[in-house]
């Protein structure tokens, strides 16, 4: 079965492309680690600085030990463009995509 991790993140005004970059450039570095399924990136219609990323994983656990797979600074970007903690939960699919 497929784990979602799902972020709604915030970009600081005028770095709403920079952190759609971000969040692509961080789905192709996921494609190298155990259990990564692939990703969705959406922007908010009204709220163009809202950005939900759904990230697809084997298992709970395969997320958890993704960090020891990643390059170092690969969330650099990021965090970089970021205006504060991005809100995440684990959600489990009833109807994949």
């Amino acid at each position: 079965m497929t784990v979602a991790r799902h972020y709604v993140m915030i970009a600081p005004e005028g770095k709403e492309a920079a952190l759609e970059a971000a969040l692509g450039d961080l789905a192709g570095t996921l494609m190298q680690v155990p259990g990564y399924k692939g990703a969705e990136l959406m922007q908010d219609a009204k709220q163009p600085t809202r950005f939900v990323f759904i990230e697809r994983w084997a298992s709970i656990e395969a997320h958890r030990a993704a960090g020891e797979h990643l390059p170092k600074g690969a969330l650099d970007a990021l965090q970089a463009n970021l205006a504060g903690k991005p809100e995440g939960a684990y959600l489990n699919y009833l109807i994949e995509p």
